[in-house]
């Protein structure tokens, strides 16, 4: 099976492609290669690749990839010529990550960071392709309130028994299964490690908290921390993590590098920018908070820039203002009755 693309594109897998990371890695990705998005919508919607559907270079494979795959023999893959061209890149995204559903998708969530990466790790065997990892912070642990910033030395600590072990621990093994198959099969596998990222896409009331801010401000709505004053974070703008990662491929780097904003924010601070911004009549107020939505620590990215090149260029209010004209513009088709997807956290 050939490593190089024989044709003029070469052909890329995207695992989790109709995501919200995922789907803006596509549109990127479309324009130079032929894009294979695998995705069954736990967390993803057909909204975000809708636009891609009838571009000649782009396919989208409805399927979950705790199952095998067997791309040869599906037939709308027959003009990618796979069975000729092989797989030159795999992005591997797919996993759930909304807060609010957490509970009801943990068994999806751990079975696609074991049997789902096995499956995907196969095919990059199979065809000898470039495969990206799609971990996250959560394998850090905790926040150190001595040290918040994470080098991806760290060894984080991790409560392998606990409610969020499915997708915290599970990430960590997508991480030793990824360096084990490096090691014995000999291919080129590339870690990065997401940070909280946002921008557009991303749906609304899943419990990540910026895009609610920001559609909720517009209708005069209380913004809701799921917290206290003291939350705070880094977020990156997904334009940037799209940048990170295509650079960590091309590159002749591993890793893991962290992939994040290294500022860091109250979440207060930011629910009020956004008020600001949008002049609206909106309260702040705090809940519980959510098992999903802890504090996690804040990327130590002179790694990434050393060896990549790479790092965060979207001032977050630059990200808010796109945000806003973004939910102004989608209004109708994103509101409380719209199945809607928007602008979210993620990881």
């Amino acid at each position: 099976m050939p490593t190089k693309a024989i044709f003029e594109k070469k052909n890329v897998i995207i695992t989790g492609g109709a995501g919200f990371i995922g789907s803006h890695l596509c549109d990127e990705l479309v324009k130079k290669s032929k894009v294979i998005c695998i995705d069954n919508f736990i967390s993803g919607d057909e909204a975000n690749i809708d636009h891609l559907l009838q571009n000649p270079d782009f396919q989208f494979i409805k399927h979950d990839i705790n199952k095998p795959i067997k791309l040869e023999e599906l037939p709308e893959l027959e003009k990618f010529q796979v069975k000729f061209q092989g797989v030159q890149e795999i992005y591997h995204l797919a996993c759930p990550t909304s807060p609010k559903d957490f509970e009801k998708t943990r068994i999806d969530t751990v079975l696609t960071n074991s049997i789902g990466t096995k499956n995907i790790l196969d095919l990059a065997v199979k065809y000898k392709s470039k495969f990206m990892l799609a971990s996250s912070s959560v394998v850090y642990g905790p926040r150190d309130s001595q040290n918040p910033y994470f080098k991806e030395s760290h060894k984080g600590v991790i409560d392998q028994l606990g409610p969020r072990a499915c997708y915290d621990e599970g990430k960590r093994f997508a991480e030793t299964l990824t360096s084990t198959y490096a090691q014995v099969h000999n291919i080129e596998t590339k870690i990065v490690r997401i940070f909280r990222t946002y921008g557009p896409r991303m749906k609304l009331k899943t419990g990540r908290m910026l895009p609610d801010f920001v559609f909720n401000a517009l209708e005069n709505k209380d913004l809701v921390i799921y917290g206290d004053e003291s939350f705070s974070t880094s977020v990156c703008h997904v334009s940037d993590t799209i940048q990170g990662m295509i650079k960590v491929m091309k590159s002749g780097e591993s890793g893991p590098f962290n992939l994040g904003s290294d500022l860091e924010y109250k979440l207060v601070d930011i629910a009020k920018k956004v008020i600001k911004l949008t002049d609206s009549e909106s309260k702040i107020i705090f809940k519980k908070p959510l098992l999903f939505m802890s504090p996690l620590g804040l990327p130590d990215i002179s790694l990434i820039k050393e060896k990549i090149g790479w790092f965060p260029v979207v001032l977050l209010e630059e990200g808010i203002k796109g945000a806003i004209d973004y939910f102004r513009a989608h209004k109708s088709s994103i509101g409380p009755s719209a199945k809607g997807y928007d602008f979210k956290f993620e990881k």
